[in-house]
C-alpha cells in the first residue's frame, strides 16, 4: 500500500492515539455509519481518519463498501493491540493523577449480594474515605455472583471484588475481610417457631430452601439433613421463602436481624445449626498500576487492621 506518511516506529503520537480511538469505535460499532453518532463526526471524516491510520501503519485494516464492513486479519490484531495500548494509557493517566491534590478516575467494584447489612462496614468506610481523598473519583458497583466477579477481575472489567473465599485462583490476590455467621431460621407462622430444642429428625420432616450457588463442602454438609423442597440463587430469595412460613433455611445473622427483631423469624438451635463464611477482597495479579485502586485498598486494609 502506498503511504502518505512515515509508518509508525513504535512510539505513537497524540495524533496516532486519536486515530486509534476512532478506529476502536468504528470496530465496536460495526462500521463507519454506526460510528458517526458515537464519535459525533461525519462519515467522511471517519473515512479520512481510517485512510490516514492505514497509511501510518502500512496495513489494510478493514474492508468497506457495498458488501459491508469487515476487519482484515491485520485489522483484528491492530484492534487488540489498541485495547492494550489504551488500557496502558489509562493506567498511566490514573497514576499521574496521584501527583495532584485529588485522585481522578474510576473504581469498578463487584460485590456479592446482601453484604450492606454487615456490622463491620469495612467496604462502606473505605469507599467513603476514597471519595474524601478524591471527590472526582467515580465509583461503579456491580452486584453479581462470585464466579462472575472473579472472571471480571481477571479480564480487567472490574478493578476489585468482594467474594466468599471458597477457593483461590492463581491469577488473583486475596485480602481477607471478615467472617459472616449464618444460622437456620423459620418464620413466625411456621410449625417450629414455638418449639424449643429441635431434633435432627424433626428438621428432616420440614421443607427447606437450599442455596443454588456454590458453597464450601462443610456448609453443604449442614444442608444435607434438610429436606430440600425449594432453591434460590441468592439470600433474598431464601428470605422470601422462609417468610412464606412454609420453609426453613439458612441466612446470615446480620441479614435476618431485622425480621428477628420484629418477631417474624427466629433461629433454630443456633448453637448447633450455624456456619461461618469467610469473605475476601480480590484483585488481579500483575494488573497495571492504578492509584485509585491502590488508594481504596490502602483504606480497606487500614480498617481491617484496626
Amino acid at each position: 500500500m502506498p503511504t502518505r506518511k512515515q509508518a509508525l516506529s513504535g512510539q505513537p503520537s497524540d495524533a496516532d492515539l486519536r486515530l486509534l480511538r476512532i478506529y476502536r469505535k468504528v470496530v465496536e460499532c460495526g462500521g463507519f455509519s454506526a460510528a458517526e453518532v458515537e464519535l459525533n463526526i461525519s462519515r467522511a471524516a471517519i473515512s479520512m481518519a481510517m485512510n490516514d491510520l492505514e497509511a501510518r501503519l502500512g496495513l489494510r485494516l478493514c474492508q468497506r463498501g457495498r458488501s459491508g464492513f469487515a476487519l482484515t486479519d491485520e485489522g483484528a490484531e491492530v484492534y487488540e493491540a489498541t485495547l492494550q495500548l489504551q488500557a496502558a494509557v489509562e493506567g498511566f493517566r490514573t497514576r499521574v493523577n496521584g501527583l495532584h491534590a485529588w485522585l481522578k478516575g474510576e473504581l469498578n467494584i463487584g460485590i456479592t449480594d446482601n453484604l450492606v447489612t454487615m456490622p463491620e462496614m469495612h467496604i462502606t468506610d473505605a469507599l467513603s474515605a476514597l471519595k474524601e481523598r478524591g471527590p472526582e473519583v467515580r465509583i461503579n458497583i456491580r452486584m453479581i455472583p462470585p464466579s462472575d466477579i472473579e472472571l471480571a477481575v481477571l479480564d480487567g472489567r472490574l478493578h476489585t471484588g468482594v467474594i466468599p473465599a471458597l477457593k483461590t485462583l492463581p491469577g488473583l490476590e486475596y485480602l481477607s475481610l471478615y467472617e459472616e455467621r449464618s444460622q437456620l431460621y423459620c418464620a413466625a407462622d411456621h410449625s417450629l417457631f414455638e418449639a424449643g430444642h429441635v431434633t435432627r429428625e424433626r428438621l428432616a420432616e420440614c421443607d427447606a430452601v437450599v442455596p443454588a450457588y456454590a458453597q464450601a463442602p462443610e456448609i453443604k454438609a449442614l444442608h444435607e439433613p434438610l429436606r430440600a423442597a425449594a432453591s434460590a440463587t441468592d439470600r433474598e430469595g431464601i428470605a422470601f421463602l422462609i417468610l412464606s412460613g412454609r420453609y426453613i433455611g439458612y441466612l446470615p445473622t446480620h441479614y435476618a436481624e431485622r425480621w428477628v427483631r420484629e418477631g417474624r423469624m427466629r433461629a433454630l438451635n443456633p448453637k448447633t445449626w450455624h456456619y461461618l463464611t469467610h469473605y475476601s477482597a480480590i484483585t488481579r495479579k500483575g494488573a497495571p498500576p492504578n492509584l485509585v485502586l491502590e488508594s481504596y485498598l490502602e483504606e480497606l486494609a487500614s480498617r481491617i487492621g484496626g
